[in-house]
């Protein structure tokens, strides 16, 4: 009988996404890389007809028949109505299914609700899987259209075959299309935002790649949800698109990945459990791992990498961004030091230094000077053990900041991830019995004041006990909480913030089913002790 040995994450982590972004103070994030090799122009261009805004679509049965390729109809292209039978969600219903109720014009309907861009990279195969999972779950309205994006129909077409072949299935059905575009060449970029209502962007590093792929969807009605863990990014857009994406009824959603979904809802739901005023939360993560220990992606080493790189700039950003500043409602929460000892755990632990605090604070700002509910404080926290893994993360961090200040040590640094991460990150990413035996837990320790009780007046006076868990986070719970916030995103519009705009996770999926979503398929959301006075 094999008994399963979970280790903790020190064990075979001590450089993976958790310790790096918690040194670099840049979080990293799983995505799938298109790995830059300068800047977006450089790249291989398409063939003019992509370049004029032309898109070869290919169905499955086209796809099974090796069959020519087709061009949309023009019609659809440009957005108006297609004939017999209809391009809408479900069976020719004459539905309004743009995200947030009007992207790209009220009633209009698109050949696609969503397409999966990057889809044959290594974290895009993931998410495309899921949502050929949840197109045949039928748990939605309707049948869902949706295509594969990216720069090879060969690649894309593996990837639709590996993931009919993972769901037991001879093929996908006839509704999943192949766009080929390219994030180096905007005509295109152009031309698949044009057909669907959300695009599922899976393309990264996004500080390279992301900002085409947005402006894209803006411009041509259609939402965006993207996996990024880096705020310069996340908070980039909100400065050049918020606007603009506003005027277009268009909801752009960064982080819907285990960057911050898992962090920003797990603070939204330790609120309402509470029964009171819950004014401060921390957040302490464990991840697990079996015997053959973790593996990471090279792509979130290159995020950690070129993110310290450029970490001056995010104040600038924020600066020019000009936020209003959140109120302290209530006992204002103690920041813990570099390195403790945590009693509820019995190990050391470190702040967390990713994305989630930005990400939680942002949307506690929204929640505050939008709807005016109480904003909770975040403190976010890793636990990695023993004193030993202090010790080793100490001098891999310190081998780290060394190389990334210089551009020589930067070319080092991506060209040889297995050599300066002890192995944990690689160019073919974690097999997949790593990624079964991996999980993960993220604890939530809210207090606040208990109803009738001011929190002006007297020290909080109530406490809680939450808990978010799942599976391995980069690669299975990641495209799980993407794709349930893409359903969320075009099935719950009624609970969605009434205008567009660029938002956190939580601003927008605040009073959705976006947590009941995820609870369905494995990440779990639960109390672990009641409200305690």
């Amino acid at each position: 009988m094999l008994v399963r040995r979970e280790q903790p994450l020190h064990s075979h982590l001590c450089l993976t996404r958790w310790s790096l972004s918690l040194l670099s103070h840049t979080p990293l994030r799983f995505h799938s890389p298109h790995p830059p090799r300068g800047p977006p122009r450089h790249r291989t261009p398409l063939a003019p007809s992509a370049r004029a805004g032309w898109v070869p679509a290919l169905t499955a049965a086209q796809r099974a028949g090796r069959g020519r390729r087709q061009a949309v109809p023009a019609a659809a292209r440009r957005g108006a109505a297609p004939q017999s039978g209809g391009w809408g969600w479900g069976s020719g219903a004459a539905l309004d299914m743009a995200a947030g109720g009007s992207s790209g014009g009220a009633g209009e309907q698109r050949p696609y609700e969503l397409v999966v861009f990057g889809a044959s990279g290594f974290t895009g195969q993931f998410v495309v899987e899921e949502v050929a999972r949840a197109a045949s779950s039928g748990e939605l309205r309707g049948a869902l259209r949706w295509a594969v994006a990216g720069r090879s129909r060969t690649k894309l077409q593996e990837v639709l075959e590996q993931a009919a072949e993972r769901l037991g299935k001879a093929a996908l059905g006839p509704e999943v299309g192949v766009l080929l575009c390219d994030v180096g060449d905007p005509g295109s970029l152009a031309a698949m935002a044009r057909q669907t209502r959300l695009v599922l962007n899976c393309v990264g590093p996004y500080r390279f790649f992301g900002e085409p792929v947005v402006k894209a969807c803006v411009e041509n009605g259609a939402s965006c949800i993207d996996i990024s863990g880096e705020p310069q990014f996340l908070e980039g857009m909100y400065l050049k698109y918020n606007e603009k994406a506003a005027e277009k009824g268009v909801y752009v959603i960064g982080s819907c990945g285990f960057d911050s979904i898992p962090a920003d809802m797990g603070v939204l739901y330790t609120r309402d459990k509470l029964k009171g005023t819950l004014t401060a939360v921390e957040s302490f993560l464990n991840v697990k791992s079996g015997p053959e220990g973790a593996c990471i992606h090279d792509g979130t080493w290159k995020s950690a990498v070129y993110g310290l790189a450029d970490q001056d700039n995010l104040k600038k950003l924020r600066k020019k961004i000009g936020y209003a500043p959140v109120p302290v409602v209530g006992a204002k929460l103690k920041r813990r030091g570099f390195v403790f000892y945590s009693q509820e755990f019995k190990q050391y632990a470190i702040p967390f230094m990713g994305s989630d605090v930005s990400v939680v604070k942002r949307s506690q700002r929204y929640l505050h000077t939008q709807l005016q509910e109480t904003p909770v404080q975040y403190g976010a926290y890793v636990n990695i053990g023993g004193l030993s893994s202090v010790v080793k993360l100490m001098i891999a961090g310190i081998l780290f900041l060394l190389l990334v200040k210089f551009s020589f040590g930067r070319k080092l640094l991506t060209k040889y991830p297995e050599f300066f991460s002890a192995g944990r990150f690689t160019k073919k990413g974690p097999t997949q019995k790593q990624m079964d035996e991996t999980s993960f837990t993220m604890t939530f320790f809210g207090e606040g004041y208990s109803e009738g009780q001011n929190p002006a007046n007297g020290k909080p006076n109530v406490k809680i006990c939450t808990q978010v868990k799942g599976p391995e986070p980069g690669y299975v719970a990641t495209p799980i909480a993407m794709v349930q916030a893409a359903l969320a995103l075009l099935e719950d519009t009624a609970y969605l913030p009434k205008q567009g705009g660029v938002y956190s996770p939580g601003a927008a999926f605040s009073k959705t089913k976006l947590i009941e979503r995820l609870n369905s398929r494995g990440v779990e959301f639960s109390v672990i002790s009641q409200p305690e006075v």
